[in-house]
């Protein structure tokens, strides 16, 4: 098994890929196995937050009437 330091990292302000832990977390998203994945990361973190919405959006609606404001005890 590969440590995180020896894998590869994107980097969110530079739009550089890295290996190992050149830059601070908050700027770092990975790890990858190899720089061609982690020059990926920008398209990889879209498709997953589309996903993530897409998710979400069926969960809040699967409530029915109560996602939408009808069941309100201010009346």
């Amino acid at each position: 098994m590969t440590s995180d330091s020896e894998k590869y990292w994107y980097n969110l302000k530079t739009g550089e890929v890295e290996k190992g832990f050149e830059s601070p977390a908050p700027d770092r998203a990975g790890p990858f196995d190899t720089a061609e994945e982690a020059a990926q990361a920008p398209e990889v973190i879209r498709r997953r937050s589309r996903a993530w919405a897409e998710e979400e959006a069926r969960e809040d609606s699967w409530g029915g009437s109560a996602a939408s404001g009808d069941d309100r005890d201010d009346q």
